[in-house]
């Protein structure tokens, strides 16, 4: 029997990665509830409210942001930070969409 040709896309793959990776770290989940739970907010009230370390915050800032999972506007000298939804939602159906595959072929090897 001939396996299915599998063909994978280099570039959603390493985008996929990165969103995985950004939201498998427990403080920049910690992060993006806060924002959540906030609206839109800056830096300084992130890490003064979870009582971190400023560069740590902007850190995990930068890693959420180039995941795509926060969007940021300029507000005077601040940075405002806010839960990019739409990419949450796709990223959710995405895992759910892969998981649901994994079952289907789990069913099928086991006849």
């Amino acid at each position: 029997m001939r396996k299915a040709k599998v063909n994978i896309n280099a570039e959603k793959l390493e985008a996929s990665s990165e969103i995985m990776r950004a939201l498998a770290h427990p403080l920049r989940m910690k992060i993006l509830n806060f924002i959540d739970e906030n609206g839109e907010i800056n830096v300084n009230q992130i890490y003064n409210t979870l009582n971190l370390e400023q560069s740590i915050t902007s850190q995990h800032l930068r890693i959420l942001r180039l995941a795509g999972l926060v969007l940021t506007r300029r507000k005077g000298k601040f940075v405002q930070y806010s839960v990019n939804y739409a990419k949450l939602e796709q990223t959710n159906k995405a895992v759910l969409a892969f998981l649901e595959n994994e079952k289907k072929a789990g069913r099928q090897r086991r006849g």
